[in-house]
């Protein structure tokens, strides 16, 4: 359930966005908020928690350019679109890229769940492999209503994840409907 501070909250970022736009972002986080997660301020962004395992699945606010912008955490889906794809592609191909600290030699130290769902992963055309944490929120540039249905279909694949892996044992055995 959403506090009247939080709603306050997410129509104060969706008032400076443009009707349409707004109307995307509002559909989502209500979405969000459907499944368990409540939006909190976190620096100058809006960040969706779940209070069964405390992990960010998703945060809006605007980029250092003034620009509106979704991001989600979807590292534990497979199957996506190529747009998504192009998404990971860009987050993991960049320059100053580091491996994540879970795929070292112990990684249960950091987190749960398989590996290979644990991380968002590109291969590039030459076979090289390159790996993200797959904690991050990665931007969705350009979302519009056509997005809504994959981005929905990926939340809910990703706090399936997150509730068999990250959740207290109590809170996944009452949660795991969604």
């Amino acid at each position: 359930m959403v506090t009247k501070r939080q709603e306050e909250l997410l129509e104060s970022f969706l008032c400076g966005l443009e009707p349409e736009q707004a109307a995307v972002y509002r559909e989502l986080a209500r979405y969000l908020e459907g499944m368990g997660y409540s939006p909190k301020k976190q620096r100058s962004a809006i960040v969706f928690t779940c209070p069964w395992h405390g992990k960010q699945l998703a945060k809006l606010g605007f980029d250092k350019k003034g620009a509106p912008f979704f991001a989600l955490r979807f590292s534990a889906c497979r199957g996506y679109s190529r747009r998504f794809e192009e998404i990971v592609k860009a987050a993991v191909g960049k320059e100053k890229h580091r491996e994540p600290a879970c795929m070292a030699a112990d990684p249960e130290n950091f987190c749960k769940g398989p590996a290979e769902q644990r991380v968002y992963t590109y291969v590039s055309p030459g076979g090289e492999r390159r790996c993200l944490c797959g904690a991050k929120a990665l931007a969705i540039p350009g979302l519009g209503r056509e997005d809504v249905p994959e981005v929905e279909r990926l939340m809910e694949e990703e706090h399936r994840f997150l509730m068999q892996y990250e959740a207290q044992p109590q809170a996944a055995a009452g949660r795991d409907e969604i």
